[in-house]
């Protein structure tokens, strides 16, 4: 009993650390870059486990337009898990905020040729 009391804390603590968000580009074609990595086109969903407050920058662009730049920080929505886990073992308490679940982005493609 004590073995599937510790699993399950050490579940609630761990999955509490990550959090996803989508994100769209009101263009479906372009390119979406968080943190510099290359997610998706139009859409992409991203995870991670940054502590609360953490930033993550996102670039969106298409070929010949100009790129909009984006920022994001994790302080967005309450984490009930963290919570939780925070309550037994205080390191999730870095975790107690998450991201929204969805978030748009405005894309105008402006021309970089002159």
């Amino acid at each position: 009993m004590k073995n599937v009391i510790c699993i399950v804390l050490a579940s609630i603590v761990f999955a509490s650390c990550s959090s996803t968000t989508m994100i769209r580009s009101t263009d479906p074609q372009a390119k979406i870059y968080v943190d510099g990595e290359m997610k998706g086109t139009g859409v992409a969903t991203h995870t991670d486990t940054k502590i609360m407050g953490s930033s993550t920058s996102v670039r969106i662009e298409k070929s010949g337009c100009e790129p909009a730049y984006y920022s994001f920080a994790r302080n967005e929505e309450f984490d009930a898990g963290a919570c939780a886990g925070g309550v037994f073992v205080l390191i999730p308490f870095l975790w107690i905020q998450k991201y929204k679940a969805e978030r748009t982005y405005e894309y105008n493609c402006v021309s970089t040729k002159k």
